[in-house]
């Protein structure tokens, strides 16, 4: 995701591809930026949502692999429901984008949204809940540890 002019970005775009699965020219300068805001919205709320739907579907008593490999065939099959519940439902999160990381990119968004306009319930309340993992000691945990709001069980990596 990249903002600029097109004759710089195809000039670059070869070498890029040499360790990214995609590269896209979005629009001007700062379209990329704001291509990585988009992202990191969309991500949040789908951990969140991730979250609280292991959480419910452990304290149901239901077959947690069971209903991942089901509902991942249906609407709600993301990428990190296919790579990430089984770490979430096991508590841990020692890999990936870290908790201080997103928390960061999320005021960023959060910023850009008061400039303008656009309302992002859903992610300042997934903002406060990163706050809460951080509080939990969750600062270099990934994004998936959410789910540590939870549950009741020590939610440490390792």
């Amino acid at each position: 995701m990249a903002g600029g002019d097109e004759a710089p970005f195809a000039r670059v775009k070869p070498v890029v591809m040499h360790y990214a699965r995609a590269a896209n020219l979005i629009g001007p300068s700062g379209a990329g930026q704001l291509t990585k805001m988009v992202n990191q919205i969309a991500i949040a709320g789908l951990l969140q949502g991730l979250s609280e739907a292991i959480n419910f579907a452990q304290r149901s008593g239901l077959d947690l692999e069971l209903v991942m490999d089901t509902i991942s065939k249906g609407a709600a099959q993301s990428w990190q429901l296919e790579n990430q519940w089984r770490t979430m439902s096991d508590g841990r999160f020692d890999f990936g984008f870290a908790v201080d990381l997103m928390r960061k990119d999320l005021a960023i968004c959060l910023e850009e949204a008061r400039r303008n306009g656009a309302p992002l319930t859903v992610t300042a309340l997934v903002d406060e809940f990163y706050a809460d993992v951080q509080k939990l000691g969750g600062n270099r945990w990934d994004t998936s540890s959410l789910i540590a709001r939870l549950t009741s069980r020590d939610p440490s990596p390792g």
